[in-house]
């Protein structure tokens, strides 16, 4: 498996906002630690066992993250950082993660030092047709009752994993598999920083 951890904190560079909202409102941020029961309402969820999985797990009270957005897809449309894994099918998702804790929120060598951990571990698995990156970018934390100007500033990390096969349900094995080791990796992290 390949791990990566990337920082992009260019002024274009994404960025994050939460708690967070489509400009029309039909999509926001659902706090599946606080609200476990919203995991119902995470339509990328819910034909998706080991994604639904692995948001109930990371937002567990015993997890130092939380998930803040999430998607997944299938393409046969590779890149060429694709082609070393030889396969002509692709299934990806990103996941948005953010301490829990404000102010491991607003420290950047928190996030950074928790990313080298996270690819640390996961660079020693076995090798198999899954690639993995964290990416590093700035966070504005909403707090509750102020105006959006007046937001913390700070960091988050998004996940992205891609599975690689030669059909659409190996590709979806690869990712399922490095989608586990992730959620294994986070979760031996967060019992040591507890």
């Amino acid at each position: 498996m390949q791990a990566e951890f990337n920082v992009e904190l260019g002024a274009d560079d994404h960025c994050l906002e939460m708690p967070w909202a489509s400009p029309d409102g039909t999509l926001h941020f659902l706090d599946l630690r606080n609200q476990p029961e919203l995991l119902l309402e995470v339509t990328e969820a819910a034909d998706n066992r080991d994604l639904a999985e692995f948001l109930s797990v990371l937002n567990q009270q015993s997890s130092i993250l939380q998930t803040a957005k999430c998607d997944t897809w299938l393409t046969n449309e590779l890149d060429a950082e694709d082609e070393i894994f030889g396969s002509p099918w692709k299934f990806g998702s990103y996941v948005d993660l953010i301490f829990t804790e404000p102010a491991r929120q607003r420290a950047i060598a928190e996030h950074e030092g928790f990313a080298d951990s996270l690819v640390a571990l996961l660079t020693k698995v076995p090798d198999f047709a899954a690639a993995a990156d964290f990416v590093l970018r700035r966070c504005y934390f909403h707090r509750p009752n102020q105006s959006p100007d007046h937001s913390d500033d700070g960091y988050s990390l998004t996940f992205y994993l891609n599975g690689y096969g030669d059909d659409e349900h190996g590709a979806k094995k690869s990712w399922s598999i490095g989608l586990k080791l992730v959620q294994n990796a986070v979760m031996q992290l967060s019992a040591r920083k507890k």
